[in-house]
């Protein structure tokens, strides 16, 4: 799972990475309220979190522009210790939760673990995900068609677990680039549908490759157009 968190406080924000990225979860981030705004509106993120005094635009601001939106992400405040205005504020503009500076460890990554389950991501994380006859396992990072492995590569994996989890939603080539490869990656987006074609051959020999549609000019999408299973194979 892939976590922004917006944060212009180095010290801080280098901790937060450092500690969510020990847990497990992809992280990007920045220091400034409009590069904030700009990467969550890239909608890759399961859960964002924002520090309500920015640089350039508040957290506040970013909150409201993201969910004027529709923007459905789970979004955490970071708070300063006397800003219960704030704080008000910012719930009762679609904030799912909020922390006060200084907050332990243990808390944070609770409230995170807290909004990702409502969210259904953590489960997703913990359980896998399934659409039709295909799924994923997160402990053994592989795809299943019913029972049977798809023995997939790590990108491979993220790729079909992202698909996944926006089953019927179209996805654009820059959503599954950042998303899988990041925003600092070094190759070019071409490398989205070279992946595409790779995990559509390790779902063909179960007629599963079809699942994966083209939206022309746009990116993909992971939608049934008919049954498939391991008796077709």
């Amino acid at each position: 799972m892939r976590i922004l968190v917006v944060e212009d406080d180095s010290a801080l924000r280098e901790a937060l990475v450092s500690v969510l990225q020990d847990e497990g979860y992809a992280v990007d981030e920045t220091a400034a309220g409009d590069e904030g705004l700009y990467l969550a509106e890239q909608a890759i993120h399961d859960l964002l979190i924002l520090d309500i005094m920015l640089p350039g635009m508040s957290g506040l601001q970013i909150l409201k522009e993201l969910r004027a939106q529709s923007f459905e992400t789970p979004i955490l405040l970071l708070t300063a210790k006397d800003s219960i205005a704030d704080r008000v504020t910012g719930l009762e503009t679609g904030a799912d939760d909020y922390l006060v500076k200084p907050f332990a460890i243990p808390e944070l990554l609770a409230r995170v673990k807290a909004l990702l389950r409502r969210k259904g991501a953590f489960q997703a994380m913990e359980e896998g995900i399934s659409y039709g006859h295909v799924s994923v396992n997160p402990r053994h990072k592989d795809g299943f068609v019913d029972e049977q492995a798809l023995q997939l590569t790590l990108k491979e994996y993220e790729l079909l677990e992202f698909m996944l989890v926006n089953s019927e939603r179209i996805l654009t080539r820059e959503q599954i680039f950042d998303r899988i490869w990041g925003f600092e990656s070094d190759t070019t987006i071409g490398i989205v549908d070279l992946y595409v074609h790779y995990l559509r051959k390790k779902l063909a020999p179960f007629g599963c490759d079809t699942l994966v549609q083209t939206v022309r000019g746009v990116g993909y999408m992971l939608k049934e157009k008919e049954i498939c299973s391991k008796e077709r194979s």
